[in-house]
């Protein structure tokens, strides 16, 4: 029997290009019991899955031995109560700390560069041996100072045998700064009349630049997870808790369930749980998107991070911390943030040789030069601006940066990724099967016939909702909701049994009830003759079988969905092909198709047969995409290339599913697949932008077009850009 695995999430600090990326999967990887190792350059973010066996400590040990840090109370942060939010603050914490050491660094370097600069290429400013000294001290005060962090990355690469950013930056700063010290010391120890040449300036300003470029991607960075701290930050930290009869201010973070917490008006919900006294309207918009708030009494559901308007609530908990609905809800788009989409493998193979390959190519740019005849200084001026222009960090971002900002505005729009891998898929679906009953149609069905054959019609409706009170089938609720209407007095069944897709078996008042299709009476061995054509029409039946003989049927009728009509037009216009896969009868699919416009129909299916249908459409070249809400659909959305589950429907739906649609219903089907092209038209721009960068830039600098200087701005702008892309998609909305 296999370990059971578990995920930890570990902020990494220290990671510049997709070459640290590599580093840390690679050496996290190998820690023994490692499953999967993913690791997110923009959100600087490892997810680890794990057996039993591994110590935690050894994933930080994996991590800081690769040259990287992890912030120390990362471990304890993953077993508090307040998870989500305590992970977010360690990663903050240690984020904010970084960037202030980097903003300090970045001022120096900029406020000893100017004057260099300066010097440097105005003529008069300092003549001769001042001139010189001066820039020698202010060169070296920054290549230096605020520049030693590179050497420092630079070195700890090397040592891992994985060259990466730093190491660029370190050799092209360091060869400027230290070709230029040589014929400095030369020149003061025999000053002459002609001024040696010096690139104190380049060491300085690709220092200054690269650091100007690191702050603006930081600050660029701490947007990726607005959305996920936004949804955390609507839990309030402190509730009312009664114990005893006493009520008392507490720690949110304390709180479990079966507390009775008080919730006053203007106060937001500190957890899930139910109303047990009180009544009041709550704000559900940030669930629901719902504008106009909800009425609350006794017995209604109360969700964490919901406003209470009026009245005060009395609420017994259900579940607090990391379990409530809004916690997972920010857990599921941390989780897609973090996952790695397979397009991002092109940008890995390349970052594997990346760096080696600038680095012959910068060997070869000063080799041949010096064939040439070009002085050596020259030569190695044009080497070190091919060092600096080559730029893996933009290779890096290019992906994950995109689908973090992807998956947060999914989030804000009531669409809930599972991973980068489901905005791919989704990105390329050219056929969508969706489920008739709660997805095409409103899910709230009622009786509108019962035909009773044996029995009177209310007598058949009886037995039918007393077999199916326990089912939490829309049909089933219709009947026992039509039964109650009727004010029928429902009896207590035993021996209950149900097949998905087929019917209810049980015994009620010592008699053997079916309902269901005619197929499943049919596989019990009942005749069914009534074909139900005094019905109504686009009505689903359910047949009623007592004691083994037909008894009549309850007709029962589901409008089609207010937003249906215009979501499969809305597919249409994306070169969608809708398709409606069903267990109901044909005419009611057809009557139904025929409303909100789809053609292809399959009816009467069954969960295996639908799962069946899927596959078959994927074997004749499709990208399929499968949409429902209930247990019969599970098999289909497990078979599709994307699976998506409406909010409303069951759990087991939503474990299926690649992405799960909080709100909207059917509506938000063609807007999830909208946000998928766009986040894979963003991802394409931004690794063409990097991959033409590289192409256009590297040649440039060594033909001698681009000075050490250019190529340093150059370089902090080309990762800057990616990101500000990336950020265009917070803006996306559907057309």
């Amino acid at each position: 029997m296999s370990n059971p695995t578990h995920v930890l999430d570990l902020p990494v600090l220290g990671m510049t290009c997709a070459a640290c990326v590599r580093r840390v999967e690679k050496a996290v990887a190998a820690v023994p019991g490692v499953t999967r190792a993913d690791v997110n350059l923009p959100l600087s973010r490892a997810q680890v899955e794990f057996s039993d066996e591994v110590d935690r400590a050894e994933l930080v040990k994996a991590i800081r031995g690769a040259g990287y840090e992890v912030p120390a109370d990362a471990l304890e942060a993953q077993g508090t109560p307040r998870g989500g939010s305590a992970r977010l603050e360690a990663i903050d914490h240690a984020t904010r700390q970084n960037a202030a050491a980097l903003r300090r660094d970045a001022i120096l370097a900029i406020a000893l560069t100017a004057p260099l600069l300066v010097i440097a290429m105005v003529h008069g400013v300092l003549d001769g041996k001042a001139s010189v000294i001066a820039q020698l001290v202010l060169g070296t005060l920054v290549v230096l100072g605020p520049g030693m962090r590179y050497f420092r990355g630079g070195w700890i690469a090397v040592r891992h045998l994985a060259p990466d950013m730093n190491t660029l930056i370190a050799l092209g700063a360091g060869a400027a700064w230290l070709s230029s010290l040589v014929a400095s010391i030369r020149w003061l120890a025999a000053p002459h009349a002609h001024l040696p040449a010096l690139y104190f300036e380049a060491g300085a300003s690709i220092v200054a630049f690269v650091m100007i470029g690191k702050l603006l991607e930081a600050r660029a960075r701490s947007r990726l997870t607005d959305a996920v701290r936004g949804l955390l930050s609507l839990s309030p930290t402190t509730a009312h808790r009664i114990t005893d009869g006493v009520e008392s201010e507490v720690d949110a973070a304390l709180l479990a369930a079966g507390d009775l917490i008080v919730v006053r008006p203007g106060e937001r919900v500190a957890a899930d749980g139910t109303v047990i006294e009180g009544r009041s309207s709550v704000d559900e918009a940030m669930l629901t998107g719902e504008s106009l708030p909800v009425d609350k009494a006794e017995g209604a559901p109360l969700y964490a991070g919901t406003l209470n308007h009026q009245g005060a609530l009395t609420v017994r908990i259900a579940r607090a911390g990391d379990d409530t609905t809004l916690a997972r809800i920010a857990h599921a788009v941390e989780d897609a943030q973090g996952s790695k989409a397979p397009i991002a493998r092109l940008a890995d193979r390349v970052s594997a040789w990346f760096v080696p390959a600038v680095l012959a190519i910068a060997a070869v740019t000063f080799g041949a030069w010096m064939i040439a005849g070009t002085s050596a200084d020259l030569s190695l001026e044009r080497a070190i601006a091919v060092l600096v222009v080559a730029c893996p960090c933009a290779l890096g971002l290019a992906t994950p940066a995109a689908v973090a900002v992807s998956t947060a505005r999914g989030a804000e729009l009531g669409i809930l990724f599972r991973g980068a891998a489901a905005l791919e898929v989704g990105s390329s679906i050219d056929l969508v099967c969706l489920d008739k009953t709660g997805t095409l149609t409103t899910g709230a069905p009622s009786v509108v016939r019962t035909i009773g054959r044996t029995v009177t019609a209310d007598e058949l409706l009886r037995f039918a909702a007393s077999a199916e009170q326990g089912s939490e089938h829309p049909l089933a609720r219709a009947i026992v909701d039509g039964a109650r209407a009727r004010s029928l007095a429902l009896d207590p069944a035993t021996e209950v049994t149900a097949e998905v897709g087929g019917g209810i078996t049980a015994t009620v008042g010592g008699k053997r009830i079916l309902v269901g299709s005619r197929d499943f009476l049919a596989l019990a061995g009942i005749d069914v003759t009534d074909d139900g054509a005094d019905v109504p029409a686009g009505a689903s039946l359910c047949h009623v079988a007592i004691e083994g003989v037909h008894a009549g049927l309850v007709a029962v009728a589901d409008p089609p969905s207010p937003d249906a009509a215009a979501a499969v037009q809305a597919l249409r216009a994306l070169g969608i092909t809708p398709v409606m896969v069903t267990g109901d009868r044909l005419e009611v699919a057809q009557e139904l198709g025929r409303a909100v416009g789809i053609d292809q129909i399959h009816a009467a299916a069954r969960p295996t047969e639908k799962a069946a249908l899927v596959r078959a459409e994927r074997d004749r070249g499709h990208r399929v995409a499968m949409v429902g809400d209930g247990i019969n659909d599970a098999p289909a959305l497990a078979a599709a290339d994307l699976g998506l589950a409406l909010g409303t429907g069951t759990d087991i739906a939503a474990a299926a599913a690649d992405v799960t649609l909080l709100r909207g219903g059917i509506s938000a089907v063609p807007i999830a697949l909208s946000l998928a092209r766009a986040t894979l038209h963003v991802i394409r721009t931004n690794l063409v932008a990097a991959f033409a960068y590289n192409a256009i830039c590297i040649p440039l600098a060594a033909a001698g077009l681009m000075s050490p200087m250019l190529a340093s701005a150059a370089m902090s702008l080309s990762s800057v850009s990616v990101l500000l892309s990336s950020l265009r998609l917070r803006r996306w909305s559907p057309r």
